[in-house]
């Protein structure tokens, strides 16, 4: 089985052609608008992966309005190339920005959450998801993934992406920027959990359509992790700083467990040592 995989992201994606090995067929930036080219890369394929965030190299914000111009281009060819081809399982791979801020007393993101893009970079992510969901077949089924507060180290190497690996650094300098008044809680999922989903789903592909959100099912308050930093460095906590960026809120892990019998190999508490060995 040839997997393909889009790999404009520089994190995620290579993790996941580690684990697929000699059955990645990676799809570089410059073959997805050219049609003959994509076409040919797909045929041997049984699936396609795509990465769908904003571009790395865009000089444009989150919240700008081309970034989602942008992105939408960069669906087009894919999901028009996935109707061209015969039978495709599409892995879409997102982030949970296209939830609302969850808020204490709401129910866990799960098949019943409402989506609300948290800025235009979802807007373009969610605009995606759904044109492929509406062209979903049983020959040609789409699994969405959206993914919460996901952390790590690169394969090539530091610096580590997620706030844990931001704090590590800046508890150096002696203090740490907490999003918000730290009573939000997140939902952490290190980045070779994340790929274990991945492969999971694609070993068992739905019967046509899925959405899932992939984290541990455990949540911590910002404050409660700030004071584990600051009971390992006696870094200073500073609270209230912003948080549009962020997302809060913990997923309903029973769906990960039902679907795939998944549960997280890898515990905060090593997510944060990772951290601070990174950070050195």
């Amino acid at each position: 089985m040839n997997i393909a995989i889009t790999a404009s992201d520089s994190f995620v994606a290579p993790f996941i052609v580690e684990m697929l090995g000699k059955a990645a067929i990676i799809i570089p930036d410059e073959a997805i608008n050219d049609q003959l080219t994509l076409d040919a890369m797909l045929t041997p394929c049984n699936a396609l992966i795509h990465i769908n965030s904003r571009p790395v190299e865009s000089s444009f914000e989150r919240n700008d309005r081309q970034t989602k111009l942008e992105m939408m281009n960069a669906a087009r060819p894919i999901l028009d190339a996935v109707d061209r081809h015969g039978s495709l399982h599409l892995i879409i791979i997102g982030t949970l920005r296209v939830h609302p801020q969850w808020e204490p007393g709401e129910p866990f993101y799960g098949l019943d959450s409402t989506l609300a893009p948290r800025d235009t970079a979802a807007e373009g992510q969610l605009w995606m998801e759904e044109n492929a969901l509406d062209r979903a077949q049983s020959e040609r089924p789409v699994s969405v993934i959206r993914a919460s507060n996901v952390q790590g180290v690169p394969l090539s190497g530091p610096p580590g992406n997620g706030i844990l690996h931001r704090w590590a650094n800046e508890c150096q300098m002696g203090w740490i920027n907490v999003p918000g008044d730290g009573s939000n809680p997140k939902d952490f999922i290190h980045v070779e959990d994340l790929v274990q989903v991945i492969g999971g789903i694609l070993q068992n592909p739905p019967l046509t359509r899925e959405e899932i959100a992939v984290g541990s099912g455990k949540g911590i308050s910002m404050l409660d992790l700030a004071n584990i930093f600051n009971a390992k460095t006696g870094c200073e906590i500073e609270l209230n700083q912003r948080d549009d960026d962020e997302v809060f809120g913990l997923v309903d892990a029973w769906v990960l467990e039902e679907r795939l019998g998944f549960r997280p190999r890898i515990s905060l508490d090593e997510m944060i040592e990772e951290a601070f060995e990174a950070a050195q």
